[in-house]
């Protein structure tokens, strides 16, 4: 739902509700303390690398409170790390978004997922070898894709979870998770690390896949586009990854997610709302792109860092407490149409917002 439509049912409730029901100090606040929206899209929060606020959302939002932090160091660098800003440079340097506990949901967490990484020092957790059984990265003048074969219980999902979609627009634009940033040094010409506003990430049915876009391409909105959750990673990210290969190439762009040619026009596709029901049928096929100049890589080249990392736990976690609710029924990121389906309800606030606004503003917390 747009967010103009979110703001009206915010203003609803804040109509409805007595004053003192709410007692948390929101980011951006309605009439009668109500929690509202966040005062700043994510994908306008920009933070130099060195100057990382300790949570973007300090304050809880309509969702809740940003369940993990953005300054992370040495001291949270371990495997129960809650960090909140990962990096994406490489097929050896990367991190992905995944849930912070064990057998776990995207549709259940996606509000507050945590960094896992490739490389030891960003203070995250690290991913483990065996991980991942086969890599694909994409390198484009517009964007870096990487598509995964991924052991889901190594990043603690559910086995059999097929997933959904991660961004930095999220159904209230405060991301998904909440809080969450990503950085690379992909588009820089001098390696230097920078911020990039426009990503998303599929992950589910034993298949992930991470693209952060350059926000000063020519279209980083649109190749990083997040309003297509319901259909999945190959109409989002079309690739040619194998399983049991780890690869780098240089690829053509693909098409802007959603349009496509039929008859010699130009068209776009949206996807029909979840109230709707299942999508039962798409108009067109994606486009997947040519790639060239691929070198092949072999696992123990690509996972370094974490070798000798137990599969369990180890050291503390230092991060803020708090909760935030995530939307119920991600698309799954390896098949269209379908996906895990959740209905979680936690934060105060949503419960409080569900009592009020019934089905409507259960709908209004959809992508």
């Amino acid at each position: 739902m747009a967010r103009s439509a979110l703001s009206a049912l915010v203003a609803l409730a804040s109509l409805t509700l007595v004053a003192g029901q709410s007692t948390a100090a929101p980011t951006q606040t309605a009439a009668n303390g109500v929690p509202s929206l966040p005062a700043t899209p994510l994908v306008s929060e920009i933070f130099p690398y060195t100057a990382l606020p300790q949570q973007v959302y300090p304050n809880p939002i309509v969702r809740g409170t940003q369940s993990g932090y953005n300054r992370c160091n040495s001291t949270t660098q371990n495997q129960n790390s809650l960090c909140q800003t990962i990096l994406v440079n490489n097929i050896s340097d990367f991190c992905i978004w995944a849930p912070a506990q064990p057998n776990s949901t995207i549709a259940d967490t996606e509000g507050e997922e945590v960094g896992w990484c490739t490389k030891n020092g960003y203070g995250t957790r690290g991913i483990v070898p065996g991980t991942f059984t086969g890599l694909q990265v994409l390198r484009t003048s517009q964007y870096l894709q990487i598509i995964g074969f991924i052991n889901q219980p190594s990043v603690n999902m559910q086995a059999s979870d097929f997933g959904g979609e991660l961004d930095s627009g999220g159904q209230d634009e405060a991301g998904n998770p909440m809080g969450g940033l990503v950085y690379t040094t992909f588009f820089s010409t001098d390696g230097s690390i920078a911020q990039t506003q426009y990503w998303t990430e599929f992950i589910g049915g034993g298949i992930v896949g991470m693209k952060i876009c350059d926000p000063k391409g020519t279209n980083p909105q649109g190749y990083c586009q997040h309003t297509l959750d319901r259909i999945g990673l190959p109409y989002n990210m079309p690739n040619a990854a194998q399983n049991g290969t780890f690869e780098v190439c240089d690829s053509d762009l693909m098409d802007i997610p959603g349009v496509y040619t039929s008859g010699g026009q130009t068209l776009s596709y949206s996807q029909p709302a979840e109230s709707l029901g299942a999508i039962t049928s798409i108009p067109y096929q994606p486009r997947t792109p040519s790639s060239s100049n691929c070198q092949t890589y072999k696992s123990s080249q690509v996972f370094t860092d974490f070798a000798s990392l137990a599969a369990s736990t180890t050291g503390a976690s230092s991060a803020p407490t708090g909760s935030g609710a995530s939307r119920s029924g991600s698309g799954s990121a390896a098949n269209p149409t379908s996906g895990s389906k959740s209905n979680r309800a936690e934060s105060v606030t949503i419960s409080l917002f569900t009592s009020i606004l019934g089905v409507a503003v259960s709908v209004a917390f959809l992508a």
